[in-house]
């Protein structure tokens, strides 16, 4: 058992008494490749890292659900029958899992809980999506409920699109929810359909190195790219007079046809996204080969396209995935996540993890005046019950 389920379970003793009733860890994730293709209904390839949040629950005989978050050193109470009211803090997540509880009519139990985690906060890992996944699956197991992994995952994103406000993706809280050990998840973001897909059984690692700037992706930026990707597409399809719902639709032959009637921007956005569905396609394909190599080449074409194409990448992230491509030994690094500061993820051998971290190490503060973070990672499963 991991230290941080005992952590969990000594705060529960703590400071709730007793014993929980049951133990949930839902794991963060990292995205290998397919980074801003999924609101364009592109494909996604992620991996649930071993770093989790724990969430340490027993039942109560009244309607209150009563939450402390170690990490804030806070207590939050409310009743789990009434609509809950946004704080615009940690709280918001488990209430709004409890709030899609409420609106599917379950009948849920009043619960005693920690929250306990060791996901970075603010790094781009989705400690949010694994907090959901952890409230949601523990409800799951009180309360006797039957729910699949991908409803999950989807009553997840919905608390957080409409009860936290953040317009995410799908993809964090279906990874957190439906991961295997040992493997990475291949998703189609239209509709939802997804392969495990086996990475290499020993020799390589995933290496995830925190840049530790601050993710600055803000609202605007962000929009600002949904909005050149949601043009481009309606532009293509007028111009092109075919059926184009986003930029799934569109092949890098159709771009080059049509694309001289978009803006030199707009052309950039929706280039990075058709080349990176495209990208993420062959990836999976080629570690199915065992071709690491070859999956390498295609993560450093990645953070080509979102350092110039889309431009989501800073000095920073750059320098970092520099400093990788010059240690024997790992095969592919790009930036991971929405951008502007954040993570890089690297594929590394395992001979070649120590150098890669001491490469990192020496050289970054010097040149950023920043410590690095450095997770070496392995793939586990999805949000699971284990006590």
């Amino acid at each position: 058992m991991t230290s941080i389920v005992k952590q969990a379970q000594q705060a529960f003793e703590e400071y709730l008494g007793g014993k929980p009733e049951l133990v949930v860890q839902a794991p963060g994730r990292v995205n290998l490749i397919g980074e801003h293709t999924d609101y364009n209904e592109g494909f996604v390839f992620p991996a649930a890292i071993d770093r989790w949040v724990v969430f340490a629950a027993r039942r109560r005989t009244d309607n209150q659900a009563v939450i402390r978050s170690i990490a804030h050193d806070e207590v939050t109470r409310f009743a789990v029958d009434e609509t809950p009211k946004p704080e615009g803090n940690w709280q918001d997540y488990p209430k709004g899992v409890v709030y899609e509880f409420q609106k599917l009519k379950h009948t849920l139990c009043g619960f005693d809980a920690v929250l306990v985690g060791n996901v970075p906060i603010g790094a781009g890992l989705s400690s949010s999506a694994a907090v959901e996944m952890a409230v949601g699956k523990s409800l799951l197991e009180l309360n006797g409920i039957e729910m699949p992994g991908p409803d999950l995952a989807l009553l997840g994103q919905r608390a957080e699109n409409q009860f936290v406000g953040v317009n995410c993706g799908i993809m964090d809280q279906f990874v957190s929810a439906n991961a295997r050990a040992g493997h990475a998840l291949f998703l189609d973001c239209r509709d939802l359909s997804y392969e495990q897909v086996p990475l290499a059984e020993s020799g390589v690692r995933i290496v995830i190195c925190n840049s530790r700037v601050t993710r600055g992706l803000t609202d605007s930026a962000y929009n600002n790219r949904r909005s050149a990707c949601e043009s481009g597409a309606l532009y293509l399809a007028k111009a092109s007079g075919q059926n184009i719902r986003a930029l799934r639709d569109v092949s890098l032959d159709m771009l080059e046809t049509y694309g001289s009637g978009l803006s030199e921007t707009v052309l950039k956005r929706c280039r990075h996204v058709v080349t990176e569905i495209e990208r993420t396609r062959k990836a999976v394909d080629l570690l199915k080969a065992s071709d690491l190599e070859g999956f390498g080449k295609l993560m450093a074409a990645s953070h080509a396209s979102l350092r110039d194409d889309y431009e989501v990448s800073g000095k920073e992230l750059d320098l970092l995935v520099e400093i990788a491509e010059e240690v024997p030994g790992v095969l592919g690094a790009r930036m991971t996540g929405a951008g502007f500061g954040g993570c890089t993820v690297n594929l590394v051998r395992d001979f070649a993890v120590d150098a890669l971290v001491k490469a990192v190490e020496e050289r970054y503060p010097k040149e950023t005046h920043l410590t690095p973070e450095i997770y070496v990672c392995s793939a586990v499963n999805g949000a699971e019950r284990l006590v």
